[in-house]
């Protein structure tokens, strides 16, 4: 039995309500014989079965507990957890007593429950913060759009969305009036096509139809900074193609008649410039770009043809272009550059195609030299001039820290230098630059790390680019293996994994005088001629190998490019208990005896060119005895 009380006594004055599980105080109604049972007035008459005018189809019932089904029941209204009693429907409908019960009288126009609750202008509130005040339960928009009631009501409300009419006739429906209600069937909005969990839409039953209610009343004229004009409602019977993402629109439309130019509202607002994790340079926003200037007009991301007539996201240095709902798919795989920034190219990772000079091997990254490079005369220390110009600091998507998935987040990569350090990506050791993880310490190589932020390469040898596929398995046309996500040209058949690709196009070998060139035609089709002149075993004709062809030298690449490819001879090593630095070398023709095993160092080791000091080791002895 439940008594009327109006003063509590425990000491404070304040308790739990055990239906909503909010603190309650006098006046209440609590358990006679002092167990401990409180519950709000509003709570303790809480009808068992309510007919919503938002839910006609069934009534609300009340439950003391969620369904046991459900590891986590969420309500409709305010996306907080329910725990306690709740109001639910079968429809797949959950809500807090008091947020069924709020709904209830704005549908009923009863709103005593906020008459003496305070109004904030966003505009002059001392709580707004920046505008980071979350959303409306009603509509779901921000809640500094509009005037709305304080937070100490304990609900996020805009005054307007308590004071909506329960019908609405509008242009785009004529044959029903749509009716204030519950998204109980989950529908998505027939203007802009979102499906709204949460609040009120406008709907119609009969049609299966849902309007979310920013979208039934839009603003008549829309200025953004990203559009030097103003944009204009106009309400349209047709569907139509939005020319800012080249995709279909409804019924409510933006246009600029300075610019000829119909959009969605959302589009209004796109980002003029992103930096994504799936290309290396920055791409801007355009509205219409000329078909010549591109080798390929396929997305990057789908691999689908872009219709330029329409926007698009484009990187005019790379001949890349994005759809617009591609490049903004997957928020944490890109971010906004601002306009203060926009000017700034050292967000850019500079990556120029290599032209060879000489038998110098870049400090960087291990390939050999291009025409354009720095030198330093003393140390014999060279750089690619874009090597050079690297950005110290990098955000980068494509990184677990731990157990962290991919595609967590961009993550800000550091870069560092003169350490050895083993590949993240490609396992490879190396003593080149890398980009180390700012949290986990994960350093990745140079070459994997420019290769990880393209999406399009080009081959000398192919004529046309090659695209990057996430979703794609088949066997790699360099080396005969299986891969996942390769880079692939759909029109000739070609697919090759990401370290072929890597694969440097030239290289110096003991075995030739003169670089060999990675090579993918058969030279000759002798099956004599199909050996590696290195290994002396067979080698498959269909991969591709390495070949001089002024000696007729031919070799399988792992036979080339050895264990460690990308650790330069006559670089120093400075680490370990030996007393003078160590410089690593390749002893050809003449092997000395390794100091640790004493097998001839025909492999790479190191050695000390202090003079008077014969140490030579090799480099897989010196580096098991500093384990």
């Amino acid at each position: 039995m439940l008594n009327e009380e109006q003063l509590l006594g425990n000491g404070n004055g304040v308790v739990d309500c055990s239906r909503c599980g909010e603190k309650v105080s006098a006046p209440c109604f609590s358990c006679v014989e002092c167990c401990g049972f409180y519950l709000h007035k509003t709570c303790a008459e809480a009808p068992l079965e309510l007919n919503h005018p938002f839910h006609r189809h069934h009534p609300l019932v009340l439950l003391q507990n969620p369904p046991s089904s459900y590891t986590r029941c969420v309500c409709d209204l305010c996306d907080e957890t329910c725990e306690k009693f709740i109001y639910h429907c079968s429809c797949g409908l959950y809500f807090h007593i008091k947020c069924a019960l709020l709904t209830f009288n704005i549908a009923e126009s009863n709103l005593k429950e906020l008459e003496h609750v305070a109004l904030e202008d966003p505009s002059f509130s001392s709580k707004n913060d920046g505008g980071n005040l979350g959303e409306c339960f009603g509509c779901w928009e921000p809640l500094a759009m509009y005037t709305y009631f304080s937070l100490d009501c304990g609900f996020n409300l805009h005054k307007r969305c308590a004071e909506l009419p329960l019908k609405m006739d509008l242009l785009c429906h004529r044959k029903h009036p749509l009716v204030l209600q519950f998204n109980s069937e989950r529908l998505a909005c027939k203007v802009c096509q979102v499906t709204q969990q949460r609040g009120f839409v406008y709907g119609c039953s009969p049609c299966e139809l849902a309007i979310h209610i920013e979208c039934a009343s839009p603003l008549p004229v829309i200025k953004d900074k990203s559009h030097q004009h103003p944009f204009t409602l106009f309400w349209r019977q047709i569907p139509f193609i939005c020319d800012a993402c080249g995709t279909e629109g409804h019924h409510v439309a933006y246009t600029c008649g300075t610019c000829s130019i119909m959009v969605h509202k959302k589009c209004i607002s796109l980002p003029r410039i992103i930096e994504h994790a799936f290309h290396v340079h920055r791409v801007f926003h355009t509205y219409f770009i000329r078909k010549e200037y591109f080798e390929s007009l396929n997305c990057i991301w789908c691999h689908e043809v872009v219709h330029t007539e329409h926007g698009s996201y484009f990187c005019a240095d790379c001949s890349v272009i994005l759809h617009v709902d591609c490049a903004l798919k997957e928020e944490q795989l890109y971010c906004i550059v601002s306009q203060e920034n926009e000017a700034d190219k050292s967000l850019d990772i500079p990556v120029n195609s290599i032209t060879e000079h000489g038998d110098k091997c870049c400090d960087g990254c291990l390939l050999l030299i291009s025409a354009k490079f720095y030198h330093c005369s003393r140390c014999d220390f060279f750089l690619h001039k874009s090597c050079a110009e690297l950005p110290k600091m990098k955000l980068f998507s494509k990184h677990a820290c731990g157990e962290t998935e991919f595609y967590s987040g961009l993550k800000p990569l550091i870069l560092t230098s003169a350490c050895m350090f083993k590949c993240g990506l490609c396992m490879y050791l190396s003593n080149g630059f890398s980009y180390k993880c700012n949290e986990c310490g994960s350093p990745i190589c140079l070459r994997c790390f420019a290769l990880s932020l393209q999406d399009v390469v080009k081959i000398p040898w192919h004529k046309h680019p090659l695209l990057l596929y996430y979703n794609y398995q088949g066997q790699c046309s360099a080396c005969g293996k299986d891969v996942v996500c390769p880079f692939r040209c759909k029109d000739c058949n070609i697919h090759l994994c990401p370290w072929c690709v890597l694969r440097p196009i030239r290289v110096r070998h003991k075995c030739d005088k003169h670089l060999l060139a990675l090579t993918y035609d058969k030279i000759n089709d002798y099956a004599k001629y199909h050996y590696c002149d290195i290994c002396e075993k067979e080698r498959d004709p269909k991969n591709w190998f390495y070949y001089c062809e002024t000696c007729d030298t031919s070799a399988h690449v792992d036979c080339v490019l050895g264990e460690y490819p990308l650790i330069k001879l006559g670089s120093i090593y400075n680490e370990g208990e030996h007393p003078h630095p160590l410089t690593f070398v390749k002893k050809f023709p003449y092997y000395p005896e390794c100091i640790e095993c004493g097998e001839r160092c025909e492999d790479l080791s190191l050695e000390c060119a202090e003079p008077g000091c014969n140490y030579i080791a090799h480099w897989k002895c010196r580096k098991s005895a500093m384990l």
